[in-house]
């Protein structure tokens, strides 16, 4: 199963996004998910992690201007993002860590990600 993510587009500095990804089919359970993202000529850099519980950790760039949330019910992860900088630009990615129905091995799985470009 892959994951779906929207959300992205185009904001002036300051503004704000939400990002939201879901499985793009049935699963049995989603366990950990995160957001990554990439710049280009950058390396792909960890943003945000949830656990299903609702632990969570954050890039030390991002820390109290993006929150991270999970709807358990529908398999759906959010990136809140308020007070987007120029170098917050990148394709974001979610990712997740999901086991499917009749399935014992816990599995990871990506989407293709959503642009995400803050410019004046």
């Amino acid at each position: 199963v892959q994951l779906q993510a929207s959300g992205g587009g185009l904001v002036q500095p300051g503004e704000s996004l939400r990002l939201s990804c879901a499985p793009s089919g049935p699963v049995y359970m989603i366990y950990d998910m995160g957001w990554f993202r990439q710049a280009p000529g950058n390396q792909r850099e960890l943003v945000a992690t949830i656990t299903r519980g609702g632990d969570t950790t954050y890039l030390d760039s991002v820390k109290g201007r993006f929150t991270i949330s999970r709807n358990n019910a529908n398999n759906t992860v959010f990136l809140q993002m308020n007070s987007l900088k120029s170098e917050d630009t990148a394709l974001y990615i979610c990712n997740a860590q999901y086991r499917s129905w009749g399935m014992t091995n816990i599995l990871p799985t990506w989407g293709p990600g959503t642009q995400v470009t803050v410019s004046s």
